[in-house]
């Protein structure tokens, strides 16, 4: 029963979790995709922690509030995922796909605004390579 409760419970803090992020639409190469907004310090932490399923065009974009070589891990990160970091203007400076469960560093290969989270392979199989530009970052809210 203890068990069945602690599902119980996370479940709910995820989905609490997700609704507080706003959700926004991004572009790359011709595609669309939906990201989640971790801007505030709080939702960048968690991520995408303790989630078991993302849709196949969702994502999760990362705000930092200054462009640094930022680093992603996966402790407690179920899916599998590729990470783009972007420079300030949305270019893509590199991609690096990421392992569940490892503390492995991913970092950006230059100073970056943000990070991209997709399921692990979306830029690959889509031709997306570093260079390219997203568009769509200035509808999400700046990081707190």
């Amino acid at each position: 029963m203890h068990l069945f409760t602690a599902s119980i419970l996370l479940t709910l803090l995820s989905s609490s979790a997700s609704a507080e992020k706003p959700l926004i639409h991004l572009k790359v190469s011709g595609y669309t995709l939906s990201a989640e907004v971790a801007y505030k310090k709080e939702s960048r932490i968690r991520g995408l922690t303790y989630r078991n399923f993302m849709k196949k065009n969702s994502g999760m974009l990362f705000v930092f509030p200054e462009a640094s070589i930022h680093s992603m891990w996966m402790v407690n990160t179920y899916i599998p995922l590729s990470v783009a970091f972007l420079d300030k203007k949305g270019m893509i400076l590199n991609i690096i796909d990421m392992s569940p469960h490892t503390r492995t560093r991913n970092s950006a290969a230059s100073k970056a605004k943000y990070a991209l989270e997709m399921n692990l392979g979306w830029f690959s199989s889509r031709g997306i390579k570093a260079g390219e530009k997203i568009t769509g970052l200035k509808k999400a809210p700046n990081a707190e």
